[in-house]
């Protein structure tokens, strides 16, 4: 697999390719509608700028975050992008069969030859309820600890190869490998690029184990990114996808042209996680709905211990906080998901970020 397929270019001053994470936020007073159209203009906009990828995650259950079918939005963004790859950031395996998802990310692969991420996780992406709903199971734990092997059985889908005599050794995902292998058959031998997504050691090691590349979620546990990434690099094994470990990590940054205006928003962003921990979730709320919001002793402590790690402010200082901290962790790639009330801040931000790292003009 070509190694440009995973490791971007980087432009501009940034230090490491620049990415970007869409949780395809809802604010009140806006539609789903509106915000997937923001989505597209985002991946538009990103594109020309010299982004290397944009992904969208999986959510379920939450008002405020319109991304509980990341395939169907990613078939949308392929029809409106040429070359930015599109990806999962990530698909939840346990809530899915893993021969829908050979099916789902070969059709993608189909519709964008070349440019498919398949990022997955093993978290319910949502609460226990809404979990048990979609797996049709109230054994939520059975699925995240039998992860690995419902990767392998998905990766031998991708690749069509179970061994002779496997029950699933006649069953194949279409589309796939053997539209080449049928007489008359032509098929690209391009198939969608597997990356794991994790929140602590467990995913770590199993990439570095397998040789896959590896995406870490440090703008919700920034607590265990360096040491999930150290043991990602010391159990790396090369591999036909990589010679050399590469991890990239997800990052909350939020560039305005006001720095009070980041800190309403960010304060907004900390109400709505703190709704959602609260089995409370809604809307995206509006900075005035957070202004009127009396934090407790508690959800105050909460709030300020969530916004630390969120990279906001002016340009100038985002910058050089997404410096520092790829300086610090010494990730392969920031991928960036900024959250904001309405979608024209978020298209904003990207640019404000574009702009301080000097990437490509539009």
């Amino acid at each position: 697999m070509p190694a440009d397929e995973i490791r971007g270019a980087v432009h501009g001053t940034a230090p490491v390719p620049l990415s970007v994470l869409d949780l395809v936020t809802v604010g009140a007073g806006s539609t789903a509608s509106d915000a997937l159209r923001t989505s597209v203009e985002l991946a538009r906009f990103t594109e020309a700028r010299g982004f290397h990828r944009y992904w969208v995650a999986e959510h379920h259950s939450m008002p405020g975050v319109a991304s509980s079918s990341p395939a169907v939005i990613l078939a949308n963004l392929a029809a409106h992008t040429d070359r930015i790859r599109l990806g999962s950031g990530g698909v939840m395996l346990p809530n899915h069969a893993p021969l829908v998802i050979a099916e789902q990310f070969g059709t993608l692969e189909a519709m964008a030859p070349g440019r498919i991420d398949l990022g997955l996780g093993r978290a319910p992406g949502t609460d226990g309820a809404t979990a048990a709903a979609l797996r049709r199971s109230d054994t939520l734990n059975e699925g995240a600890d039998d992860f690995p092997q419902q990767l392998a059985e998905l990766t031998r889908f991708l690749d069509d190869d179970f061994p002779d005599g496997h029950p699933y050794a006649r069953i194949h995902a279409i589309p796939g490998p053997v539209q080449g292998s049928t007489p008359g058959g032509v098929q690209s031998s391009h198939r969608p690029v597997i990356w794991l997504l994790g929140s602590s050691g467990f995913s770590a090691q199993l990439a570095g184990m397998l040789g896959l590349p590896f995406a870490f979620a440090h703008h919700f546990s920034a607590q265990n990114t360096v040491p999930a990434l150290d043991l990602y690099r010391e159990t790396f094994r090369p591999s036909e996808v990589l010679a050399e470990p590469y991890a990239l990590i997800g990052v909350s940054a939020l560039a305005t042209d006001d720095e009070a205006e980041a800190g309403r928003q960010v304060r907004a962003t900390a109400l709505n996680m703190l709704r959602l921990r609260m089995g409370r979730p809604g809307l995206f709320p509006d900075p005035e709905d957070a202004a009127r919001h009396e934090f407790s002793p508690m959800e105050e402590e909460f709030a300020s211990s969530f916004t630390r790690n969120i990279v906001h402010g002016t340009a100038d200082e985002v910058r050089a906080g997404l410096d520092d901290l790829q300086k610090r962790t010494g990730a392969d790639e920031l991928m960036l998901t900024s959250h904001a009330h309405r979608g024209d801040l978020r298209l904003r931000s990207y640019e404000l970020i574009a702009d301080a790292y000097g990437l490509p003009a539009a």
